[in-house]
């Protein structure tokens, strides 16, 4: 049984292969979601004519991979008390944002953001939006990472964070011969 949700957590180019290195995930898909236009555009969405957030589609097998632990992912991929800016990238596209596909996950995500408040002695600035339309990014955007491995922004800013995310979660990834 396969199960999904789609995460905003900055930029979609290093989360995308984040998520998909996991095992228990048959997919991780760059797109768009929660905003008013049909069929936005990359430019669109970053000229915030659209409201929509950039994400990633994660579908998951529960049975392999629990929600939980996609939650400790996603908060641990990005900085959830920073709002509208991850780093380098500033604006409303960047927001932190998990769109629930069902009540379990509203109510697991509350939970964990309860605890992490917590923990942080920070307020989360994460959005909880049930799940509406979503919109695959563009081509040249899914698997951005692995075919632009040399590009500036891979090197100086996704290798880092892919760096740090397979040292902190290596027993949860699959076993992969290209790089993270």
């Amino acid at each position: 049984m396969t199960a999904a949700v789609l995460f905003g957590a900055g930029c979609f180019w290093y989360t995308e292969p984040a998520f998909g290195a996991l095992h228990g995930v048959s997919r991780a898909q760059p797109g768009y979601s929660g905003g008013k236009s049909h069929y936005p555009t990359y430019q669109q969405v970053h000229h915030q004519n659209t409201g929509h957030i950039e994400v990633v589609q994660v579908r998951y097998d529960p049975a392999e991979i629990s929600f939980e632990t996609l939650l400790d992912v996603f908060f641990s991929l990005h900085d959830p008390t920073s709002l509208d800016q991850q780093g380098s990238d500033i604006g409303p596209q960047y927001a932190s944002a998990i769109f629930y596909t069902t009540q379990q996950q509203l109510e697991s995500a509350r939970s964990f953001i309860y605890r992490l408040e917590l923990k942080l002695k920070k307020p989360i600035v994460t959005r909880l939006i049930p799940a509406s339309v979503f919109w695959p990014a563009e081509v040249k955007h899914s698997g951005y990472y692995l075919r632009n491995l040399n590009a500036p922004y891979s090197l100086s800013m996704i290798q880092p964070k892919l760096r740090q995310f397979a040292k902190s979660h290596k027993a949860l990834l699959k076993m992969r011969h290209e790089p993270i």
